[in-house]
Parts: structure tokens; sequence; C-alpha cells
């Protein structure tokens, strides 16, 4: 399944074949075709760095640090995205579960899924569990 959306435009939007030739396999899989890292294994689950994190697909900035936390899911969890319009919403009903996907605004990669209401305590109810492939951490200047 392709995630070309036909009805919305990219400010970053590229061919099939250029995506193919940026992106590494596993990060194509997951960014362009809406899969799933595996849990625990991520680069960022347990990251306590702090910085930006920015779309690995085009590079715009999505979430910071200061909205992580842990939620012992096995992926990254934010609960914000750096700005509203930094990502966009798509309802995501594979797999026999009604889910709310998360895209970059940008580039229409697929992040991960946002979840509410599950008791974490954050000031906006919110998860937003993220692939840590589908995510670049630029680290604060720690001088």
């Amino acid at each position: 399944m392709s995630m070309q959306n036909t009805d919305r435009t990219y400010s970053v939007s590229k061919t099939d074949d250029e995506w193919r030739a940026e992106l590494s396999p596993a990060e194509y899989q997951v960014l362009r075709q809406a899969g799933t890292e595996r849990p625990y294994v991520g680069e960022y689950t347990d990251t306590k760095t702090e910085g930006v994190y920015s779309c690995r697909a085009c590079g715009a900035e999505l979430f910071t640090s200061d909205t992580k936390f842990d939620s012992h899911c096995g992926w990254p969890s934010f609960y914000s995205p750096l700005a509203g319009d930094r990502v966009e919403y798509i309802e995501d009903t594979t797999l026999g579960m009604k889910r709310v996907e998360v895209r970059c605004a940008t580039c229409g990669s697929h992040l991960g899924h946002v979840f509410e209401g599950e008791g974490y305590g954050t000031p906006t109810d919110q998860r937003y569990c993220i692939n840590s492939i589908s995510l670049t951490l630029r680290p604060s200047d720690t001088d």
C-alpha cells in the first residue's frame, strides 16, 4: 500500500523512486509505507537527551525533548507536537482497530499514532507514540 495522499500537496514532495534512493529500506518501510518498527528496539525509545526531534525524511521539526515522557510502551512517546500544524492526523482502521495515524505535515511521511485518555497524567492526556526510525534528534547546545 502506497502512502501517496492524492488530495494533499506537501511542501516536500518526491517520487517513490526518490524516497527509496534517500531512505534505507527500513526507513522507507515505516516512513513511506506506514510500517511500525518493533517495540523496544528504536534508537530514541529511552533517550533523555535534550533537543529537537525532526522528521527523518524531510527534516521538519516535529517534537521537543520537553514533551517526551516515559510511557514504557516500547516506542518514544510525546504528549504534544512542537506546533499543531507540524503534523497531520489520518483515521486508521487497519488491523481491525480504530486509531489516529500521525504524519509529517511537510512531507506526508508516517510517524506513528496518537492515543488519548490512557491515564499517563500528561498535560494533554495524549500519547504520541512515534517510531524512532521516523525521527532524527538534534541535541541542544550544552555550552
